[in-house]
């Protein structure tokens, strides 16, 4: 059986990927962690079923020692500081995870261990950044404008990927998601916030307040279930060398997400502006254009938002139980 490498196993999108590994006996699945302080909440379902190999990608040494010890034919590298509010908090800290961790991961595979090795990167659609009516959908295509320390040190990454597969022969695929949601999510992701909000004011935690941001902004959003195996068919299908977007096409405002969230439970609750949720700079649009990376795989999202949003809300209710 091939061996799959996933750094940031124990994230959002790296329990998700490891899920549906497993699920469909596509690979033997191995994971990075960082240390003993490592939560492996996401992942505890399958804990059993991973090997799991002691790596921070922003120390060369551990990730070249990690990859000879695994010998991967497939690395899904997800590991990144991927909270945006935080870049601007931490902009050093979030280049060096995202942009250096990326950089030692590509030398180790091209110059010390195995250039051979399949690799995914997991960039984002924050790299568009600043995006102008007449581009929508963005296309692969479009111009970079990162308006966040993220959105910068994910665009320097995919860079980095292209300039590898240039000048080594890297066979990388980028990927560049846009937002994408459902169960396992971070309470620190407005979505996921607000669902963890709602199910506190339910179980009598909080009083009947949903603290917002800017509500303003459209996102396109797809299931992480189906973002997960997009991440499986671009390393099988995706052309090395090559970038593509996935994304749902489709906009909701960020009220129209609430207002999903609030239709799913019975408590009359209000809303409430927090300045400290706004950002210095925000994208206002992010719609994208997932045709190219669908004429290469047979891609498209499966799983409707509603499903995505009320298994969200299931996930913060079970886990707030189990916590009380």
């Amino acid at each position: 059986m091939k061996k799959a490498l996933i750094t940031g196993i124990n994230g959002f999108a790296g329990s998700h990927l490891a899920d549906y590994i497993i699920d469909n006996r596509l690979a033997k699945v191995y994971g990075t962690y960082r240390g003993k302080s490592t939560d492996f909440s996401n992942i505890r379902q399958i804990r059993d079923k991973i090997s799991m190999v002691k790596c921070d990608v922003t120390d060369y040494f551990a990730v070249e020692k990690a990859l000879r010890e695994v010998k991967p034919d497939y690395v899904f590298h997800l590991a990144a500081q991927s909270y945006v509010p935080d870049s601007w908090k931490s902009p050093h800290e979030t280049l060096e995870s995202n942009t250096l961790g990326s950089l030692n991961l590509f030398e180790a595979i091209c110059r010390a261990v195995d250039p051979e090795i399949k690799v995914q990167v997991a960039s984002t659609s924050e790299v568009y950044g600043k995006v102008y009516e007449n581009e929508l959908p963005i296309k692969e295509t479009n111009q970079l404008r990162p308006l966040s320390p993220y959105g910068v040190s994910k665009a320097a990454m995919d860079l980095l990927a292209y300039q590898y597969f240039q000048s080594y022969g890297l066979k990388v695929v980028r990927t560049r998601a846009f937002n994408h949601a459902g169960p396992r999510r971070g309470e620190v992701f407005v979505d996921s916030n607000w669902a963890k909000q709602i199910a506190e004011i339910e179980m009598g935690l909080k009083e009947p307040v949903v603290l917002v941001g800017s509500l303003d902004s459209k996102r396109d959003f797809t299931d992480v279930r189906d973002v997960a195996r997009a991440y499986w068919l671009a390393i099988e299908k995706g052309e090395p060398g090559e970038v593509y977007n996935i994304c749902s096409g489709k906009t909701h405002t960020m009220k129209s997400i609430l207002d999903r969230l609030l239709s799913m439970t019975d408590k009359k609750i209000s809303i409430k502006e927090d300045p400290s949720r706004l950002r210095p700079s925000d994208v206002k649009v992010l719609l994208g254009d997932s045709t190219k990376f669908s004429q290469r795989t047979g891609w498209k999202p499966e799983i409707p938002l509603e499903k995505t949003m009320a298994d969200l809300m299931e996930y913060w209710r079970e886990k707030i139980k189990r916590n009380c």
